[in-house]
């Protein structure tokens, strides 16, 4: 019994070297490694892509491909939804090469990456409307989009970004919509008055800063204010023109 026991801890010792070893980089030359990721990349094999620009990023921390290399991570990271580590390396790349050339790029995946954290794939899925969701990476996202504008406005990313400034901002004005019906609701009623006129003065061009005015005219209602009433009636009728 206990050689059949010993017998079998053999195999699966064998085995388990076996797998990985599977799993190993092979030791070869750094442009032959490079050129490998760059396959692995180009035919979206993000796993592989990824597993050897680690080993390329550890092995030569100094080299030849490392810059090139961390920007690579950045975007296989991106695309094989680890978005934590995307956003690391990012961060980890503007600090060491401030003045690289492709810091536009940076700026934008990271903006990309923010984005992607406020997504969820069962809401898609389902068609669920969460925007009552926690919107904290999405203002950082708005931030990285803006300062992409303010420092590189001649970049070929400045125009997407400007589209996704635009979806980012009625993201964020239909957070404090839900918000303000959450407080009107609880018969909040200052509260859910004060973030109907924030939404207007900062998101004035929205749908939220519209759908915003009869919460707005309830919570007057509620407190017999008849002459902020009569001017949010005032406002609605503007609008609807």
């Amino acid at each position: 019994m206990k050689k059949h026991l010993l017998s079998g801890l053999v195999v699966l010792s064998v085995l388990a070297g076996c797998s990985s070893s599977k799993d190993v980089v092979p030791d070869i030359p750094p442009s032959e490694l490079y050129s490998d990721a760059q396959s692995s990349l180009q035919s979206g094999n993000w796993t592989n892509a990824i597993k050897k620009l680690e080993a390329l990023d550890s092995r030569y921390p100094f080299g030849a491909y490392s810059e090139q290399v961390q920007l690579d991570l950045i975007y296989a990271y991106y695309k094989n939804d680890e978005l934590a580590l995307s956003s690391a390396t990012i961060d980890r790349f503007m600090r060491l090469n401030p003045t690289n050339e492709r810091l536009d790029w940076v700026l934008y995946m990271r903006g990309l990456t923010h984005m992607a954290q406020d997504q969820n794939f069962m809401h898609s899925v389902f068609n669920i409307d969460r925007s009552d969701r926690d919107p904290e990476p999405v203002k950082k996202a708005f931030a990285d989009f803006k300062k992409l504008l303010q420092r590189y406005p001649d970049s070929q990313y400045a125009e997407d970004a400007k589209l996704r400034l635009i979806a980012l901002k009625n993201r964020l004005a239909n957070y404090d919509l839900a918000t303000a019906d959450f407080y009107l609701r609880r018969e909040a009623w200052i509260a859910a008055i004060k973030r109907c006129q924030e939404i207007q003065k900062t998101y004035p061009n929205t749908e939220a800063a519209r759908q915003s005015l009869p919460i707005q005219l309830e919570a007057y209602k509620q407190l017999g204010m008849q002459e902020a009433i009569d001017r949010t009636k005032m406002l609605i009728q503007l609008n609807q023109s």
